[in-house]
């Protein structure tokens, strides 16, 4: 069995639910206090071992590029200035790991995206992280990299998946399965449904921006049938693809944060800067000030 050494991260969306900023500035390059979500991003793929990462991109995006791209004249401004902080914190990026950019030239959907990576992908597993999107786990283990475990032991697609209040299963996708009884946290994947109401839903159980998936996805995308707004669903080929094969899903005890809603994206810039020695005092003395007057 092939180790899993590539990952695909699509970031090609508009960003409506952030404009207007979201106009010039891709989502993705939104910095959480200093660093871009992306990085968190394609940080967290290469401690599950990723070696080779693809971002899709669609026009309007080159800052993506850019910003994984070496800048002579700004390093050597800051070797000359002695700033070997800032220096290390620019050049940390382009160390990562080996990453490749493609254009989605139409907005057809995240199953569409997916697609465009079958040549970079390969005969080989990988992983799809969704780009505006923060997962960690309570220990602090990538996500990425439980998944790959779970793929190791099982030999199987694994998708993400965290419990979600009742009043918010209509906005997921909902997985329906059974619990691996040797494997915590593990469940063997029967089906998945596409934001159920809550009476109909099978679990609480909500697909959460993570999936280990093999390169037998791409030929149900490929025949997958349009959705709405025309768009390939990527949900419909997982669907298929778990009535072919073996395929799990891996609870994850952490938190997700969605970094494209505004309140969300606001909540984990305090988030994380409470967790940041430089900031966490004078941010929590701050915070309680303004709770005092609210």
């Amino acid at each position: 069995m092939k180790p899993v050494r590539k990952a695909v991260i699509p970031a090609a969306g508009f960003g409506t639910r952030l404009l207007p900023v979201s106009k010039t500035i891709p989502k993705e390059m939104l910095p959480i206090i200093d660093t871009p979500v992306i990085q968190h991003v394609i940080e967290e793929a290469v401690e599950a071992g990723c070696e080779d990462i693809l971002v899709i991109l669609s026009r309007g995006k080159e800052s993506l590029e850019d910003y994984f791209d070496r800048s002579f004249e700004l390093e050597e401004q800051l070797k000359v200035k002695g700033k070997t902080e800032a220096l290390e914190s620019i050049l940390r990026p382009t160390r990562l790991a080996h990453i490749h950019f493609i254009r989605q030239q139409e907005m057809r959907g995240l199953g569409d995206a997916v697609l465009m990576a079958r040549q970079f992908v390969g005969d080989e597993p990988f992983l799809l992280l969704l780009g505006d999107t923060i997962v960690r786990s309570n220990d602090g283990t990538a996500v990425s990299k439980l998944l790959a475990d779970t793929y190791a032991r099982n030999e199987g697609p694994v998708i993400a998946v965290e419990p979600v209040a009742r009043e918010a299963i209509s906005r997921y996708g909902i997985v329906d399965g059974t619990e691996v009884s040797d494997q915590a946290d593990v469940y063997r994947l029967k089906t998945l449904v596409e934001k159920p109401a809550p009476e109909e839903a099978p679990s609480n159980l909500a697909v959460c921006s993570r999936y280990l998936l093999t390169p037998d996805i791409f030929d149900l995308l490929a025949t997958a049938k349009p959705g709405k707004n025309g768009e390939i669903q990527i949900t419909d080929a997982l669907r298929r693809l778990a009535a072919q094969r073996a395929m799990f899903a891996r609870r994850i005890h952490g938190r997700r944060y969605d970094a494209g809603n505004k309140l969300e994206f606001v909540k984990t810039n305090i988030l994380f800067a409470l967790e940041r020695p430089d900031l966490r005092d004078k941010l929590t003395a701050f915070l309680k000030e303004l709770v005092s007057t609210l």
